[in-house]
């Protein structure tokens, strides 16, 4: 009877609507902008001194009220610097990168409340998030002017028989978080998500594990070698006392990197003459 009870309810629902040809297709397309941090070797502490603009595009898909899946591309620059930290170690060690970042994931969306645009009793909804996804990076950093790519110098001994520590420009990612969704007039719909990406790499800094020591990395001072700077930057920072003794730490392999997106998003739906299934599914379903 219960069941009987919710199908009338869902069929009057879609009548009263269809009266006022006031439907909005499952589909939703939207544009997001927001920032991004990064956390890891060189940002241990969790430091926020180096948020950098993020923007993207994404489409949803509506399985129900309550439940969406998301597909998205986003753009972010993230870095950081040993001079922000309060660790006096990290100090001396006076490293620091940036990297671009492109990214494709794809989300589940799990609201709190049912969430459809344009019911006026369900404009509004908290949602959690969690998905899969790959990115693109490549760490750099400057010296004397010029920007140079740590990848191919072989900060951690890459190049010099230590190829346990190469990596790759692609990495996988795992965004988890919580968001706000609201509809602001029936089809046009905004957000808000915070989401940290988990990630399969520890070089998305360019440091993981150990020194190799000066000494694989040669140099001629008519001709310096950036990569013999660059693998140990305490070199300029206290140059009578580097740290770069083979087998000293460098960074902390234990931990894989992160990083953190906040973005507002805006999107809409387009308008249809039909009762969208999946809003019957959401009535019967909860």
């Amino acid at each position: 009877m219960l069941k009987k009870i919710v199908c009338l309810f869902a069929l009057a629902m879609c009548s009263q609507k269809a009266f006022s040809q006031n439907y909005f297709g499952g589909s939703e397309y939207g544009i997001s902008i927001g920032g991004s941090q990064y956390f890891g070797d060189l940002n241990d502490n969790y430091g926020f001194r180096f948020i950098r603009p993020a923007l993207g595009g994404f489409a949803r898909l509506h399985l129900n009220p309550y439940i969406a899946l998301k597909g998205g591309i986003n753009y972010t620059r993230v870095g950081y610097d040993d001079k922000y930290s309060s660790n006096v170690y990290n100090q001396k060690r006076n490293l620091n990168f940036q990297s671009d970042v492109f990214e494709a994931v794809v989300q589940a969306e799990f609201n709190f409340f049912r969430f459809t645009t344009g019911e006026v009793g369900n404009r509004w909804t908290p949602y959690l998030t969690g998905g899969i996804g790959a990115f693109y990076y490549n760490p750099f950093t400057e010296f004397n002017g010029r920007r140079y790519y740590l990848r191919p110098l072989g900060t951690e001994g890459q190049n010099a028989g230590y190829s346990d520590r190469k990596y790759n420009k692609i990495a996988m990612c795992f965004p988890i978080g919580v968001g706000f969704k609201y509809w602001l007039r029936p089809g046009l719909n905004f957000g808000f998500e915070i989401a940290d990406r988990l990630t399969t790499t520890d070089y998305l800094d360019d440091v993981s594990t150990t020194y190799v020591g000066s000494n694989n990395f040669p140099n001629d001072p008519q001709n310096p070698n950036p990569a013999y700077y660059l693998q140990d930057r305490s070199l300029q920072s206290n140059p009578n006392d580097p740290l770069g003794r083979p087998g000293k730490q460098r960074g902390n392999s234990g931990t894989k990197d992160q990083y953190l997106m906040f973005i507002f998003n805006l999107s809409f739906q387009l308008k249809v003459y039909k009762c969208p299934a999946y809003m019957n599914r959401g009535i019967m379903d909860f």
